[in-house]
């Protein structure tokens, strides 16, 4: 597993460690069951607070890309269908709620697209 920290980012470093083991596992480079470094080992590595590693790894968890398996250690979790799931769950729920507000189709996909764009920097 190769990580890089970008310090002067605009992301926090938890962001950016989040991220980078999202993409990496969700394009395959991590795969399914791979056992990840323990917070205090990759925190070291990284040159970063183990409570930042801490954090991104229980934002891993809590968004299915990661498992713990007690004293077994951490791995990446066979999530990339639970997530397209639970999006999909997320957009039929969004849907149905911007409909009974009353909005267009086209307010509630300008919405959704500003969203995204916060949420993804661009």
């Amino acid at each position: 597993m190769t990580l890089k920290i970008h310090i002067d980012d605009s992301a926090p470093p938890y962001e950016q460690v989040r991220a980078r083991i999202s993409e990496q596992a969700r394009s395959g480079v991590l795969p399914v069951g791979y056992r990840l470094p323990t917070v205090r080992a990759l925190a070291e590595t990284l040159g970063l607070a183990v409570n930042t590693v801490a954090k991104a790894y229980r934002a891993l968890e809590t968004d299915g890309v990661i498992e713990t398996r007690g004293r077994n250690g951490t791995f990446v979790a066979a999530a990339g269908s639970a997530a397209e799931q639970e999006a999909a769950a997320a957009a039929q729920s969004y849907a149905e709620r911007t409909r009974r507000l009353g909005l267009a189709e086209q307010e509630a996909l300008s919405a959704v697209q500003d969203a995204l764009r916060a949420a993804y920097g661009g």
